[in-house]
């Protein structure tokens, strides 16, 4: 078993991103700021939200987090989006209240969406361009081959392939209701899977040699844990995620270059201005 461990190509993007934003800082006096907003206070989300002030602490991004409750943040995103010292804004998911998910990260705006979730955001998904970037980073080639996605959510499968469509490759999109799941994935030669079902990919769904990315997340007896089963990874011909530092540390990378993006164009706009 080979493994896709997104932990090993972290440090050669940080490096660069904190090239990014000393340039930034000491050329052109930009200080790229990121505004998260978090509406569920619980152990799990804190942790990821700490990821995130770390990996901005260590390239020279300020990260601020606001702790308020859902019925404020309509009125936050209101005054972040007119805030020119903010560049990035995200809405940290789940809700309190799911049901107002696409409601508020449509809120955000465009040039500031930097997890790439709103219907008019102008920056890639987050998630999306972590996985693309850790199949390049080891050399995997798309072109030509067939590519199952599994699930349709709005954080992985949508726009992981619209951005590879976008790209001309041989996608389809698969969910964890698609009949006879197993027959359709043993023509794909990579899976990305995102359904937060868990162990739903089984070992007999996959064809030899396959290569897989496991970007499921759901907890279990308090464990996080992934789409694909444990015993998927005793197969030693397979190319696949470890079970921590698959995709999670290129996705906050992916974050932050979107962050970095959108400090550089707000500075464009004030030129131009």
């Amino acid at each position: 078993m080979k493994l896709l461990n997104g932990s090993e190509l972290v440090g050669y993007i940080k490096e660069r991103q904190a090239r990014q934003v000393r340039a930034l800082r000491q050329a052109r006096h930009i200080f790229p700021r990121l505004a998260i907003l978090q509406t569920i206070d619980s152990p799990v989300i804190d942790v990821y939200v700490r990821l995130k002030r770390a990996y901005g602490e260590d390239i020279l991004i300020d990260v601020d987090v606001y702790k308020i409750r859902q019925s404020d943040v309509k009125n936050k995103l209101a005054e972040l989006n007119q805030d020119p010292s903010v560049h990035g804004i995200i809405v940290q998911l789940p809700l309190d209240n799911p049901a107002e998910t696409e409601e508020i990260v449509n809120l955000i705006a465009p040039d500031k969406d930097v997890d790439g979730l709103g219907s008019a955001a102008r920056l890639t998904s987050a998630t999306a361009q972590a996985i693309d970037w850790l199949l390049a980073g080891y050399n995997v080639n798309l072109k030509g081959e067939p590519i199952a996605v599994v699930g349709n959510g709005r954080l992985v499968g949508r726009p992981l392939a619209k951005l590879w469509l976008s790209q001309g490759l041989d996608v389809t999109v698969y969910d964890d209701q698609t009949a006879d799941l197993a027959t359709a994935l043993k023509s794909a030669k990579i899976v990305v899977t995102a359904t937060g079902v868990p162990r739903l990919i089984s070992s007999v769904m996959l064809q030899p040699g396959a290569i897989v990315v496991d970007a499921g997340t759901a907890s279990e007896s308090g464990k996080i844990i992934g789409d694909v089963d444990e015993a998927v990874r005793e197969r030693d011909d397979l190319t696949i995620t470890p079970i921590k530092g698959g995709v999670g540390p290129l996705t906050v990378a992916s974050l932050f270059d979107n962050v970095i993006t959108a400090a550089r164009n707000s500075g464009q706009k004030t030129n131009e201005n």
